[in-house]
């Protein structure tokens, strides 16, 4: 996959400290997100490919199935107009 993702641009990533989660900000709806997807979605800067970011996480989280749920994860943002 040679995609480049990045948040589209009526989404924002935004990190809540005082509860300690991440949120994805969209026209009039918030999402809430879990685990580890705030760190896969602050790597989809639109220059690294899907494979450079799976890549990253694995030496980041050493037996973590990035490499199968990475890549699923971030299409099913992308059908959701999420990232381009």
């Amino acid at each position: 996959m040679t995609w480049r993702p990045e948040l589209s641009r009526a989404v924002m990533l935004r990190h809540v400290r005082v509860r300690n989660v991440d949120l994805l900000l969209l026209p009039e709806r918030m999402v809430v997100l879990r685990g580890g997807a705030g760190s896969v979605l602050r790597l989809c800067d639109g220059r690294r490919e899907v494979r450079e970011i799976v890549a990253e996480l694995g030496e980041r989280f050493p037996g973590a199935p990035v490499a199968d749920e990475v890549p699923e994860f971030l299409t099913a943002l992308r059908k959701e107009g999420w990232l381009r």
